[in-house]
C-alpha cells in the first residue's frame, strides 16, 4: 500500500516541477549551495506537494497517533529547528509504528521517525544526531534539487528517480534500487548526488546539534553503533540503506564532534518516558516488557527508575489492574507534579473506573496555565464527553483545531462529542474534514451531503456546504488526473 502511494506522487512531484521549471526561476534566500533548487521547486509548491503526501500518509501508514508522543516529537524537533538556517516552512514531525530503524524527510518540512529507531537509541541526543540530519535535509531541500539535477534527463529517467526517492522515504531496500535504474553514468550520478547530499546534511545537522545543546558525539556513536551491529548481516536496518555509513564518514563525524563544546548532559526524562510507552504501548512481549521494566526499576540513576516505575504502570493498565497501577503511579505523581505522561496516564485510570469527575480536577489547574497543550485538552474533552458536558468539551476541541487542523485525533473526538449530543449536522461536516485529511474526498462529500439534509432553513450552512463539496470534488479530480 505504501507503494502506492509513494507512484501516486512520483506523478504529482513530475508534474508539479516540470509547471515550475517552466515558470521561471524564484528566489528563495537560501545559502549557495541549495539557491539552485529553486530553478526546480518554488517554497509554495513544495509546501503543496508535501502536504498532498502527508494526506496519503494518514490514510495508508501505520501513524502512530498519541497526543504524549506526538508531543515530545514535535517539542525536540522544535528545539533543534529553532536552531537551524533557511528554515522557510514550519516543521511537522510524526511517528510511524514500525521496527524499523529508519527516519526520513520529505517535501514542505515534513520529518517521520520510525519507533524503531527511538528504540535504537540509548540516549535524547542521539535521536536529535538523527533528527537535525533530516532537517538539514528540508532547509537545503535536497529533494528539490534532486528534481533539478535531472532537467536535462528523459521525463522516464525523472520519473524513476523522483519515484525511488519518495519510495525510499518508506521502504529504503527498494528505493535505493529504483534510484538506481538508468545508465550507468545516470546510476553514478545519482549516487554521487547522494554522498553531496548527506555530507552537507552531516555538517550542518552537527551544527544545530551543538547550537541546541545536545551531545554533538552522539552522531558517530549512533551511527558508528548501527554500522557495527549490522556489518555482517545480510539486511541492514533501513536507515543504513538510505543513508550508506562507510567508516570514513563515521570517522568524520567523530573529527567534526570534537570541535565543537561537548556538554555533560544528565539522562532526559522525557527521552526515558517516551521510549517505555513505546515498549509498553506498542509492542507484543507483554511478559519479556513487564521483566524489562521491573529491572530497570533497580537501577542506580532516578531518571532509569521512573522509566521503569512508568512502563509498569503502562502494562498493569493495559492488563486493566487498576488499582495497582494507580499504586504504582502515585510515587511518580509526587516526585513530579504536572509531567504530563503522568498526568495522562492518572487521567487514563480515573476514566477507566468512572471517576470522571477526579480527571476534570486534575486537569483543570494545568489547563489553566496551557489550555492549547494537546495531551491536556483531549484528555479533558474526552472526560467531559464522559460527563456530558458537551458545550464545553466542544467549545476546548474547536479552539485547539483553529491552530491544529490537520490533528485527526482532534477531529475525531470532536466527532463522537457532536454525535452524543444529537448535532447531526456539525458530526458530518467534522467527519467529512477527516475524510478529506486522508484524501477520502468522496467519503468526505458524502458526509457533507449528510449534512446538508440537516442544514433546514440555514441557507447560509448550505452555501458553505455546496462550495466545500466543489472542493472537496476538485481536489478529488485533481487526485484522480495524476
Amino acid at each position: 500500500m505504501l507503494k502506492k502511494i509513494v507512484f501516486t506522487l512520483c506523478f504529482v512531484c513530475i508534474g508539479l516541477s516540470a509547471q515550475t521549471v517552466n515558470v521561471g526561476v524564484q528566489q528563495n534566500d537560501l545559502p549557495e549551495i541549495g539557491v539552485v533548487a529553486s530553478n526546480a521547486m518554488s517554497i509554495n509548491r513544495e509546501m503543496a506537494i508535501g502536504d498532498v503526501y502527508m494526506r496519503q500518509l494518514r490514510a495508508q501508514a501505520p501513524l502512530i497517533n498519541d497526543p504524549l508522543l506526538e508531543e515530545y516529537i514535535q517539542d525536540i524537533g522544535n528545539r533543534l529547528v529553532s536552531q537551524a538556517n533557511d528554515v522557510k516552512f514550519p516543521f511537522a514531525f510524526f511517528l510511524l509504528n514500525s521496527n524499523d530503524i529508519n527516519a526520513f524527510a520529505f517535501f514542505g518540512g515534513h520529518i517521520g521517525v520510525h519507533s524503531g529507531l527511538i528504540l535504537a537509541a540509548d540516549n535524547e541526543s542521539e535521536l536529535a544526531s538523527v533528527l537535525s540530519h533530516e532537517i538539514t535535509h528540508v532547509t537545503q531541500r535536497h529533494l528539490a534539487r534532486r528534481i533539478e539535477s535531472s532537467q536535462n534527463s528523459s521525463p522516464l529517467q525523472i520519473a524513476s528517480l523522483i519515484g525511488g526517492l519518495l519510495l525510499a522515504v518508506v521502504n529504503p531496500e527498494v528505493g535505493m534500487a529504483a534510484i538506481t535504474v538508468g545508465s550507468a553514468a545516470g546510476q553514478q550520478a545519482a549516487i554521487n548526488y547522494t554522498r553531496s547530499n548527506e555530507k552537507e546534511a552531516d555538517r550542518l545537522g552537527m551544527q544545530i546539534l551543538s547550537k541546541a545543546g545536545f551531545d554533538t558525539r552522539a552522531a558517530a556513536t549512533f551511527f558508528g553503533k548501527l554500522a557495527e551491529r549490522y556489518r555482517f548481516k545480510s539486511k541492514p536496518p533501513a536507515f543504513l540503506l538510505s543513508h550508506p555509513l562507510p567508516e570514513s564518514r563515521i570517522a568524520d563525524a567523530r573529527a567534526r564532534a570534537d570541535l565543537y563544546y561537548t556538554p555533560t548532559l544528565a539522562p532526559s526524562l522525557a527521552f526515558s518516558l517516551a521510549k517505555s510507552r513505546l515498549i509498553a504501548r506498542y509492542t507484543d512481549n507483554d511478559d519479556s516488557n513487564e521483566y524489562y521494566f521491573s529491572q530497570l526499576m533497580k537501577n542506580t540513576n532516578a531518571v532509569m527508575q521512573a522509566a521503569g516505575r512508568y512502563g509498569l504502570t503502562l502494562m498493569q493498565l493495559k492488563k486493566k489492574q487498576f488499582d495497582q497501577a494507580k499504586a504504582t503511579l502515585q510515587p511518580l505523581i509526587d516526585q513530579y507534579p504536572g509531567n504530563l505522561f503522568f498526568v495522562d496516564t492518572a487521567t487514563d485510570i480515573f476514566v477507566e473506573q468512572d471517576q470522571f469527575t477526579e480527571a476534570v480536577a486534575m486537569l483543570d489547574p494545568l489547563l489553566a496555565h496551557t489550555p492549547r497543550n494537546r495531551v491536556l485538552v483531549l484528555n479533558m474533552a474526552n472526560a467531559l464527553i464522559q460527563l456530558k458536558q458537551f458545550d464545553r468539551a466542544i467549545l476546548m476541541l474547536k479552539d485547539y483545531l483553529l491552530l491544529n487542523p490537520t490533528h485527526t485525533l482532534s477531529l475525531n473526538l470532536l466527532t463522537d462529542a457532536y454525535a452524543e449530543n444529537q448535532q447531526k449536522l456539525e458530526m458530518h461536516q467534522t467527519r467529512a474534514e477527516y475524510y478529506a485529511l486522508l484524501s477520502i474526498y468522496p467519503k468526505a462529500i458524502d458526509e457533507l451531503q449528510n449534512a446538508y439534509n440537516y442544514a433546514n432553513d440555514k441557507n447560509l450552512e448550505k452555501q458553505r456546504i455546496r462550495a466545500r463539496i466543489e472542493q472537496f470534488r476538485e481536489a478529488d479530480r485533481k487526485l484522480k488526473a495524476l
